[in-house]
């Protein structure tokens, strides 16, 4: 006898684990604020992979932190699904106080795999650079154009 493989089907190929935004909303943090749209969000995704192309991004808490010190700017983007809250809650404050952008983005898996990482990522910082500059721009507009937190 001899075995028969299953063909795969579309689903299993991609994985199964696309989730749609709404899905993802529901598994945000509630210090999540200023959170961006669908819209934003996948453009901040697309400018996190363009400054990834140009290694013009810094990637998760402690170098992330380390540059804001050190007066560093650029787009702050925050995983709303990151647990525990202790890990990253300091990091807004420290952004207020630069006057820096910041955002959050529902899901760190797809902030990592933006960034071009198997590993899920929960800050990443987007430098300017004139490869991309008309994509950060853009983000950079409409992050600061977001409510902030009271």
């Amino acid at each position: 006898m001899t075995k028969v493989k299953k063909e795969k089907t579309g689903e299993e190929e991609t994985g199964g684990t696309e989730k749609s935004y709404q899905e993802l909303l529901a598994n945000i943090n509630p210090i999540a604020n200023p959170l961006a749209s669908r819209k934003l969000s996948k453009k901040l995704y697309k400018c996190v992979k363009k400054a990834a192309k140009f290694k013009q991004i810094r990637r998760g808490v402690k170098e992330v932190q380390k540059f804001i010190n050190k007066g560093e700017t650029g787009i702050v983007v925050f995983a709303g699904d990151t647990l525990p809250i202790e890990v990253y809650c300091h990091l807004p404050i420290m952004c207020e106080d630069r006057n820096m952008p910041y955002a959050y983005v529902p899901s760190k898996v797809d902030l990592g795999s933006s960034a071009g990482s198997k590993r899920p990522t929960c800050v990443i910082m987007i430098k300017p650079h004139d490869e991309y500059k008309e994509a950060y721009d853009e983000c950079l507009e409409e992050v600061t154009s977001l409510p902030k937190p009271i």
